[in-house]
């Protein structure tokens, strides 16, 4: 199972994943938190960062007097993971119930509903 990500961190790793570039420099994140209106001291990045090496969601490498950092976890790993724990955690593992309750509850447009229902069904959607 892999550990739960702050929200900080989350937002971290999502620069990280719509990166295009395979690895991420610091820099690059300073200023992508800054342009998302989301800037935050040198110092706490560095934390971050470390926090997500240790969690095993990156890796760092010291190029020159810089760190490089590659994602360990895919963001659909990721993605898949946290949606297991959820189901899990509030629908004691019904896959059903979270289905039923994004039906029922009203919570799909109906373009969501039928691209759902597209699946169900065996069929693909974009």
């Amino acid at each position: 199972m892999l550990q739960k990500l702050s929200d900080a961190e989350l937002e971290i790793m999502k620069i990280i994943w719509d990166n295009p570039e395979e690895t991420t420099l610091f820099s690059y994140l300073m200023e992508e938190l800054a342009a998302q209106g989301k800037a935050c001291q040198k110092n706490t990045l560095i934390v971050l960062l470390s926090r997500l090496v240790g969690k095993g969601y990156l890796s760092a490498t010291k190029v020159g007097r810089r760190n490089e950092y590659v994602p360990l976890i895919s963001e659909t790993a990721y993605q898949t993971a946290q949606t297991q724990h959820f189901i899990d955690k509030v629908y004691e593992g019904s896959v059903k119930g979270l289905v039923t309750n994004l039906i029922t509850g009203d919570l799909l447009t109906e373009e969501e509903y039928e691209e759902l229902r597209a699946l169900l069904e065996g069929g693909r959607f974009d």
